[in-house]
C-alpha cells in the first residue's frame, strides 16, 4: 500500500502493526544497536540506519513517518530533564529532516507522563514545531486494554497531517470510559512488587505498564497473585506477548553479560495499538461527535486534544477507542512465568505494612502464604 519510515523505530511495534496493513517499511533507524539486530532480523527488506541524526532525508515515497521517540527524559522513572534531554530531545531530527523538505504524514508515540512534566512543556514544543512547518495535529491518551491486551498500558499517540484530517484519525472510534472493577483476589491480580509503600499499580486480571527500572536495561517485571496463590512473574517471551508481538520476537544471540531483551520490549510500542492507528490512517472516518471547548494558552495539556487553522481544542475523549475485551492473563502464564523470590515477597511485605495504603481484601495475606511456602528463614 505505502512505504513507511520508522524512526526510533526500537524493536520495530509501530512498523509490526503497520505492516499487518501492508504498509512496507522502507528505512528503519535506531541509535541501539540490539535494536537494530532485531529490526535487521524481522524486517529483512528495509534499510537500517544506526542514528536519525545521520539520515541526509526523508524518502520521497514515503508517505507515512512513525516516531515513537525516547521516553527516559519524560517518564516518570527518567531524570524528568524533558524535551531537551539527552536522549528525548533527539526528536529534533526529524524536525530537522522535515525543513528540508517533503511533508508526510506523522504518527508519534511517548509515555503520558509528558503531558504533565513541566506543565506539558514537550507537547507545547512538538505542537510549536508542527505548526511551524503546515501541520495540523491531534492527539489523544490510548490505554492498550482497549486493544484486547491485559496490560494497562496508556500513551499519547499523537498524528499530524497537511493532507488528511487527524482528527478522523483519533477520534473516529470512541468505547467509552475505562471499566473499575473492585479488585479482589478471585482474580489474577498484578502488581509492581517493587513498590508497596507509596504505589501499588494494581490491576484486575492484567498487569501494570511494563516498564524498565533503569538505563542499564534492569527488568523491573510486575508479578502477578494467581487465585492458586501462587507469586509469579513474566518471562521476557510472555511479556512479548502483551507488548502484541510474536513470543521470541528479541530472541537473538547479542553476546551480552545482561541481556538487552528486557529494556527493548518494556520501551516498545504497543503492536495492536500502531495496527489501529494504521487502520484508521488508510480508512479515516468522521470525527465523532465529541465534546470540545478551547483550549488556552494558560491551561494544563489534557488527555486529548487538537490544533488547525481555527485553534487549539481539548477534545473530550477516552483512552479506549477500541473495546476488544482482553483474555485473561491467566492465558498467558505458562512454564516460563518464574515465583517471586523470598526475598522479594519479605522486602514488598515490609514497605506495604509502612505505607498505610489500602489493598484488595485478602491480598496481603495472600503474599504472606506465598513467603511462608518458600520457606523464608532460608537463603534466596
Amino acid at each position: 500500500m505505502s512505504s513507511v519510515v520508522g524512526l526510533y523505530a526500537g524493536i520495530g511495534g509501530f512498523e509490526l502493526g503497520f505492516d499487518a496493513l501492508g504498509h512496507r517499511p522502507l528505512v528503519l533507524a535506531d541509535k541501539d544497536e540490539h535494536c537494530r539486530l532485531v529490526l535487521g532480523k524481522r524486517f529483512a527488506k528495509a534499510r537500517i540506519e544506526a542514528d536519525v541524526a545521520d539520515l541526509k532525508e526523508i524518502p520521497a515515497s514515503a508517505r507515512i513517518v512513525t516516531a515513537g521517540f525516547p521516553c527516559q527524559n519524560l517518564s516518570m522513572a527518567g531524570d524528568k530533564s524533558g524535551i531537551s534531554g539527552s536522549k528525548s530531545g533527539d526528536i529534533r531530527h526529524l524536525f530537522e529532516l522535515l525543513r528540508l523538505g517533503g511533508r508526510p504524514t506523522l504518527a508519534i508515540e511517548n509515555v503520558y507522563f509528558m503531558l504533565h512534566l513541566g506543565r506539558g512543556a514537550a507537547m507545547k514544543s512538538l505542537v510549536h514545531d508542527l505548526e511551524a512547518l503546515g501541520y495540523a495535529w491531534a492527539y489523544r491518551v490510548v490505554n492498550t486494554t482497549s486493544f484486547g491486551i491485559p496490560q494497562r498500558r496508556r500513551r499519547v499517540f499523537l498524528v499530524a497531517s497537511t493532507t488528511l484530517d487527524p482528527r478522523e484519525v483519533l477520534f473516529a472510534d470512541e468505547a467509552g470510559a475505562t471499566p473499575k472493577p473492585v479488585a479482589n483476589i478471585d482474580r489474577p491480580v498484578g502488581f509492581y512488587w517493587t513498590e508497596g509503600r507509596r504505589g501499588m499499580g494494581l490491576a484486575l486480571d492484567g498487569i501494570p505498564p511494563l516498564k524498565v527500572a533503569s538505563g542499564l536495561g534492569i527488568p523491573s517485571t510486575p508479578a502477578v497473585l494467581f487465585p492458586d496463590g501462587e507469586v509469579l512473574t513474566p518471562s521476557v517471551e510472555a511479556c512479548e506477548a502483551l507488548q502484541g508481538f510474536p513470543r521470541g520476537w528479541t530472541d537473538l544471540n547479542f553476546n551480552t553479560k545482561r541481556s538487552p531483551r528486557w529494556s527493548m520490549v518494556g520501551n516498545a510500542v504497543s503492536v495492536p495499538a500502531a495496527r489501529w492507528l494504521a487502520g484508521r490512517l488508510d480508512v479515516p472516518g468522521e470525527m465523532l461527535t465529541l465534546r470540545t471547548r478551547p483550549l488556552s494558552a494558560e491551561a494544563a495539556w489534557p488527555d486529548a486534544a487538537y490544533g488547525n487553522s481555527t485553534g487549539h481544542f481539548v477534545v473530550e475523549a477516552s483512552e479506549r477507542p477500541s473495546n476488544v475485551i482482553a483474555p485473561s492473563i491467566e492465558t498467558f502464564r505458562d512454564a516460563t512465568w518464574k515465583p517471586l523470590s523470598a526475598r522479594a515477597l519479605r522486602g514488598y511485605l515490609g514497605r506495604a505494612r509502612e505505607g498505610g495504603l489500602r489493598f484488595p481484601d485478602g491480598f496481603l495475606d495472600a503474599i504472606e502464604k506465598a513467603l511462608a511456602r518458600q520457606n523464608p528463614n532460608l537463603p534466596d
